[in-house]
This record gives C-alpha cells, structure tokens and sequence, in this order.
C-alpha cells in the first residue's frame, strides 16, 4: 500500500501533524510506503520524521496565505502567488498522475490541505482522506473579492473526499463528508529530558525556562527584551537568543517539542501544532494577538477553554512585558484527550483496506 501525502507548504504546523499520524501508521503497518509531495524544506522533514522512513516528491500544491512576518498576512500577495500556482497545476498534476500509475500499487491520498489532492485522486479512482483542522476556504472567504471566490473552488474539491479527519481546535469544514473526530494530533518528545537538560544548562526549576517559538518565518526578537527577565532562560530557534546570557538556541537537531518537558511557559502566536504540543506536555502558553486570520480568534477561544495561559497584545511582545511573573489563567473546560494521532493512523488503515 502506498500512502501519498499532499502536505500544505504554508507552515510548519501542516507537516507537524502529518508526521505524528504517518508515525503512528507506520507503526501500524510498517510495510506500507509513505510518500510526502511538499514544499517543506528537507531539514524540517527529516527532523519531524525521525525514525520513520519516507520518500519525497519535492511539489508545491498550494499557497496557504503568503505571510508579512510571522504574525501578518498579505492578501494581495497571496492573491497573486495563486494565480502563479494556477499556471503550474495542470503540468505538475499529470506529472505525479502519471509516476502514481508507474508505481503499480494500491493506492490512498491524504491532504493536509492542499485542495489539489482531490484531482489527484479523482485522477486514479483512488480514496481520498483529509487531515484538517480547516480548510483554505475558510481562511480565504473573510477576505471577500478574488479569494473568496477562491473559497468556493476549494471548498468544492474539498466535497471530493471519503473522509475527514477532523482535528480539534477547528473552523468549521461543512464538506459533506464522513467524518472521524479526532483528540490532539502530535508526536511525542524523542530525547532524554535529563541529558538535554544539561546540554542547554537550564535550570532545574521548570518554571523559570520559558520557549519562544513563532513558526517557520521566526520573531527577528529584540536581543535586548530577554535581559528584562534575568532570573528567567529562554529558549527556541531565533538567532538572538545565542547573543544573550540567559538565551539558549536550540540545536539543529532538538525540536521544540523535545525540550517542551523542561519548560513553563511557551511564547507565541495562535498555531494548531504549537498549541496541540504544548497542551500536550502541561506547558502553559503566553498567546500573542494575531489579526486577520481566521483561524487566530478560534485557536484564542481554544485556548481559554482547554489550556492554562496568558493572553499578550502586540505591544506587550515588542517591549519585554511577556506577563512572566504573573499566574497562569486555568482552563475553563479543562484538557483535550491526546490520542488524535493514533486514531487518525487506525481509520486511515481502515480507509485503506476496505
């Protein structure tokens, strides 16, 4: 059985959550061939996948929303990356249609969201399956004009499929289609907390390191903001946290989740696999505001309900008052169950078979 997997481009947080289901499929059926077709870079794969092995097929199949920065988007860029995708679709569809068929083996599709995984699909008479927490519809018709007809063509692919896997923490994702509900949808840490704790020379108190972590496209953080918390270390992948006594950059080959049992607190924008992560290991988030994406105020609300946090304006993160020294606010529903992963890679088993 050969599983393809159309994973989005747009962020780390797509791949993330297809790492943690392929995972826990490959465990199920480790005779089964996964194939990623993305965009993401080869050393976020790599070091999402681990142990788990895959082959690559290096296509771009959708835009998501081009970014200004790490907390901003851009309508009219991501408007005219479309249409440049637009004229690249129909060649690299035949391309991957035709190397699917040379491969001579049974066959399921997973999206994790590219809308263009239907035609694929729908190409080779091949079951389709998505992955989702929304879909680039209802990220697209707030903007109204071009993108909201944009909404309309992707929701009409996205009708195409077998069955959603419908992560929580979700937009709405009125498809039509067999659903299965899912719980988190994250890997685990990989590396031992005691060893990695001495490599970064951390504290033992857990409380006083804190994670900032801001996607793919980083914060550019102020080097100065850190030294307003001296009592606190802080930790992640931007480059000036290696320039400042209580910085700690994260090794190329350590995850953000991997150190997330040795911290308090995590700094950082509205993200699914951020959040599904965090929640995961009992690490409380310091939200940023975020504005003009649909999924910012339902990942907000969610974290209200279903994680201990602080909620920070913007000015707030570009001045140093990151709130560390006031108490966590409780979860208003309390916890999420953790087993999304595995119960995603089971119905994908079943899918599969029948």
């Amino acid at each position: 059985m050969l599983i393809y997997a159309c994973i989005s481009s747009h962020g780390f947080g797509h791949g993330s959550r297809t790492a943690s289901v392929l995972a826990e499929l490959a465990a199920l059926r480790p005779d089964w061939r996964l194939v990623l077709s993305t965009a993401l870079p080869d050393t976020f794969l790599t070091l999402a996948f681990g142990s788990v092995a895959y082959e690559r097929r290096p296509h771009r199949w959708d835009v998501g929303m081009v970014q200004a920065n790490a907390l901003e988007v851009d309508p009219g860029a991501t408007v005219q990356a479309l249409a440049r995708l637009d004229r690249e679709l129909d060649a690299r569809i035949a391309e991957e249609v035709a190397w699917l068929q040379r491969q001579g083996e049974p066959l399921l599709v997973l999206g994790d969201v590219p809308p263009p995984a239907a035609r694929i699909a729908a190409a080779l008479g091949a079951p389709l399956a998505w992955l989702a927490s929304f879909g680039w519809d209802a990220i697209y018709e707030p903007f109204g004009g071009a993108l909201a007809q944009r909404a309309q063509a992707c929701r009409e692919l996205y009708s195409q499929g077998d069955l959603l896997l419908h992560c929580p923490l979700s937009l709405p994702m009125p498809w039509g289609l067999p659903e299965q509900e899912l719980g988190l949808t994250c890997s685990r840490p990989r590396l031992d907390p005691t060893l990695l704790a001495a490599q970064l020379g951390l504290p033992a108190e857990r409380e006083r390191c804190v994670l900032i972590s801001f996607g793919g496209l980083g914060l550019d953080l102020d080097p100065s903001l850190p030294a307003r918390w001296p009592d606190h270390v802080f930790l992640g992948s931007d480059a000036a946290l290696a320039a400042v006594p209580n910085g700690r950059l994260l090794p190329p080959d350590v995850r953000p989740l991997d150190v997330m049992p040795l911290v308090g607190r995590l700094i950082t924008k509205a993200g699914y696999s951020s959040f599904c992560e965090a929640f995961s290991q009992g690490v409380g988030i310091h939200l940023v505001e975020r504005h003009g994406f649909a999924e910012a105020p339902v990942l907000e609300q969610a974290l209200r309900d279903h994680g201990s946090h602080r909620l920070l304006r913007r000015d707030q993160l570009q001045t140093g008052d990151w709130e560390l020294d006031q108490p966590l606010l409780p979860a208003r529903l309390g916890p999420i169950r953790d087993d999304g992963a595995s119960v995603a890679a089971r119905s994908l088993a079943a899918l599969a078979e029948s």
